[in-house]
């Protein structure tokens, strides 16, 4: 998670309405505890689906599975506060006093002029102890009791916060993501994006997990992790990617980098490039380069990133759609064009209390995409 709100002074953030402890979606499971669940193998007779589109799963780090920030050095309940800010709405009424609109939060505005209490006031990571935050102080308390770790704290997976409790660092629903999707024998590579310095931590840890040694996923299948992160550089001539030996450029040809994603296997991990985004004033056009192409049946593409936004003046990444009978060309397509479709906008609150969160978000973009891709092949 890399925020304009982190970074320069970090923007705002929004989240989905549920209710008034979560954001708008069911509860799913009703599963508020963070355990994984035994890994089942498929009964007689019930063959796995294979025939679906290799899925290409692009995911932030801060404030979408962990609750945590190394460059602002936030540990889980400073960072569980500011994200909190980011989808509390209000205004400042004719007295000059800020004024809530709703009880609820939620990832988008309630209504029109609505301004989260992050943009109007800057970033408080004792939000929920002031005297307006104090209004969510109940939702607040809840997610951070169930990101609480149960049992021995352990080394690599626990991580220590503000108050001396251990608590999860990555969070369970992203494992629980990796473990159903073997369960349904579907064929996919998880890209780690960030602006941050947390990704060699992270695929560290991710590693020892697969190895079976996650206290709370002992059954993780066995999955190649590259623990070598690359970097992602962008300038007006050319998009570059390096990792180790391995570099690819958008030049000559655009859809270099978009097929070397595709080959993928397994989990990686890549810094995109901050100074790109903060010299564009954190638009989607210095944004993390994100390539679709509608005529490719054979893989989606799909970025969760809790700075992504419907909005391009405000959005994390920069969409890029290859045309038609034109190989190599792109056009760039709006967020809001993408939006749940290969776009996701992390609901933290969800990604915390459940287990589903994030395997709900593929399949509910995988379900659009075809929409999506039949509609563009009308055009």
């Amino acid at each position: 998670m890399e925020k304009k709100e982190k970074y320069k002074e970090d923007s705002a953030s929004k989240l989905k309405k549920k209710k008034k402890t979560h954001i708008n979606a069911e509860q799913g499971d009703s599963d508020q505890e963070l355990n994984s669940i035994d890994l089942l193998q498929p009964g007689p007779g019930k063959a796995l689906q294979t025939a679906k589109r290799k899925l290409i799963l692009h995911l932030d780090l801060n404030n979408t599975i962990l609750v945590s920030d190394a460059v602002t050095n936030q540990g889980p309940r400073s960072a569980l506060n500011a994200y909190l800010s980011t989808v509390a709405w209000g205004k400042i009424n004719k007295t000059g006093e800020w004024q809530w609109l709703t009880d609820s939060l939620s990832l988008l505005p309630p209504c029109q002029n609505a301004v989260n209490y992050y943009s109007q006031f800057g970033r408080e990571t004792d939000f929920t102890d002031t005297a307006l935050g104090q209004h969510f102080k109940g939702i607040f308390t809840d997610h951070l009791k169930l990101l609480e770790w149960s049992g021995e704290a352990d080394e690599v997976f626990a991580t220590t916060g503000e108050d001396g409790k251990a608590y999860h660092w990555i969070l369970p629903s992203f494992f629980h993501l990796l473990e159903r999707l073997h369960l349904e024998a579907r064929h996919f590579a998880v890209v780690l994006r960030t602006f941050g310095t947390d990704l060699p931590q992270v695929l560290h840890a991710v590693r020892c997990a697969l190895e079976g040694r996650h206290p709370h996923f002992p059954h993780l299948i066995t999955l190649p992790v590259d623990h070598n992160p690359g970097r992602i550089r962008c300038s007006k001539r050319e998009v570059l990617l390096s990792r180790g030996s391995e570099r690819v450029s958008t030049k000559p040809d655009a859809r270099n980098i978009y097929n070397y994603f595709g080959s993928l296997e397994g989990i990686g991990g890549f810094q995109d490039h901050f100074d790109w985004w903060a010299r564009h004033q954190f638009t989607s056009e210095g944004g993390k380069p994100f390539w679709i192409d509608p005529d490719d049946f054979s893989v989606q593409h799909i970025f969760i990133d809790d700075n992504i936004r419907a909005d391009d003046d405000y959005n994390i990444v920069f969409p890029q759609v290859f045309l038609k009978r034109l190989d190599g060309h792109v056009r760039t397509a709006s967020a809001s064009e993408l939006y749940s479709i290969c776009l996701v906008q992390t609901d933290l609150l969800r990604a915390i209390a459940e287990k589903n969160y994030f395997l709900e978000c593929v399949k509910d973009c995988e379900e659009k995409y075809d929409h999506y891709i039949a509609n563009s092949q009308t055009e």
